[in-house]
């Protein structure tokens, strides 16, 4: 029986699913971030790319397959926080719900750095029509590529936290219920992320071919900006995250971290 997996549709995505498409043993469904952790939840998936706040905030126990992750050590570029004047006197921040753990990061970052708790109002993501209804917008994924030009200030979410705490940041990464990945699987994913990392090229003449922009740009982005390994460093920025996320009330407890064996 083929594995569901649930994937996330961005660019940075990617180079974890490389060749998953060829492989006998996965069924892939495409959605943003917080519908690969809703689709997993409702077993719908049975394995999803989740954002990495929804491991903590699930009923039922997940198991992680070791390695792999969405993460940044630095300037991440497609997290970001637009704003119509001064940073420092936002009240209020028009939301890009398509990933639940930006959102939380969001709201760590303006409570330690900025001492700030503006209101929160929900909105698709459209930059222009958020700064309408808000102070400030938190972007993410591909809808920022197009928005890297604007004369509208912003700041980079990876590079805040990782200026801030001097860990990197792990966004997303693959869990699934217990049982769900065996190492069969975790094996298949495994060799698609070093597929992956080796047409990078590719990928991003595709991404350019389907969504307009720059290929340069988008290469640039899949080599310098985003990490696709869940080492010791990331665990422990991980670690760090669901901490802080704990003493915000943003999660009820720091989960412990289960791998897939």
């Amino acid at each position: 029986m083929s594995l569901r997996l649930g994937v996330v549709s961005f660019l940075n995505a990617r180079p974890l699913v490389y060749s998953l498409q060829n492989d006998p043993r996965f069924v892939l469904s495409y959605s943003v971030p917080s519908a690969c952790a809703a689709d997993l939840q409702a077993g719908r998936v049975d394995v999803g790319l989740i954002p990495s706040i929804e491991y903590a905030r699930s009923s039922e126990p997940y198991e992680i397959a070791p390695g792999m992750a969405i993460a940044t050590g630095g300037e991440v570029l497609t997290v970001r926080l637009y704003y119509r004047e001064n940073l420092d006197s936002l009240r209020s921040v028009a939301l890009d719900t398509s990933s639940r753990t930006s959102i939380a990061l969001l709201r760590i970052l303006l409570h330690e750095r900025y001492g700030l708790a503006p209101t929160w109002i929900e909105a698709k993501p459209n930059l222009a029509a958020m700064l309408e209804v808000a102070d400030a917008a938190l972007l993410i994924g591909d809808p920022v590529f197009s928005q890297l030009d604007s004369e509208v200030p912003s700041i980079d979410l990876g590079r805040e936290w990782v200026e801030h705490t001097g860990l990197p940041f792990v966004f997303a990464f693959w869990a699934g219920r217990v049982g769900a990945l065996d190492r069969s699987a975790v094996s298949g994913l495994e060799i698609a992320k070093r597929d992956g990392l080796a047409h990078i090229d590719e990928m991003a003449r595709a991404h350019a071919d389907a969504q307009g922009g720059d290929v340069a740009l988008y290469a640039r982005y899949l080599r310098d900006y985003i990490r696709f390994d869940l080492g010791e460093g990331e665990i422990e920025g991980l670690r760090l995250f669901y901490t802080k996320a704990k003493a915000l009330g943003l999660i009820e407890a720091v989960p412990t971290l289960s791998f897939c064996r």
